[in-house]
């Protein structure tokens, strides 16, 4: 796998700016439109399952598993910044991911901040 398969986040000058801070630098918020998220639930696949638990009984990185869940992240916060584009948002503050097992069958991955109006000072 390459570097590119291992990361996620925005490409150069985003129309929706995602940001993990409460404020952004050179930014004024000037309108607070809520919370938004972007939920996405992912089944195991039993072959990734069996070849991970062999992985684990010698130790290293479970690449497959990396890979899947650097996907689901990224499915995940492109439908946060849907979500956002779509209340009239053009930018997302104190963004956050939050992981859990769902119902013993998957992961549910769910990227989540406060949609907001940024004006440049």
């Amino acid at each position: 796998m390459g570097i590119e398969e291992y990361g996620g986040g925005q490409g150069p000058q985003p129309d929706v700016l995602v940001v993990t801070t409460n404020d952004i630098p050179g930014y004024r918020v000037t309108e607070v439109l809520g919370e938004v998220f972007g939920l996405t639930v992912r089944s195991r696949h039993l072959g990734s399952q069996i070849g991970a638990g062999l992985k684990s009984l010698v130790g290293g990185e479970l690449k497959g598993l990396t890979k899947t869940l650097v996907e689901t992240r990224n499915q995940a916060m492109q439908r946060l910044v849907e979500q956002a584009r779509a209340r009239g948002a053009n930018g997302v503050l104190a963004f956050r991911f939050d992981v859990s097992e769902a119902a013993d069958v998957g992961t549910e991955v769910c990227a989540y901040g406060t949609a907001v109006v940024l004006a440049r000072e």
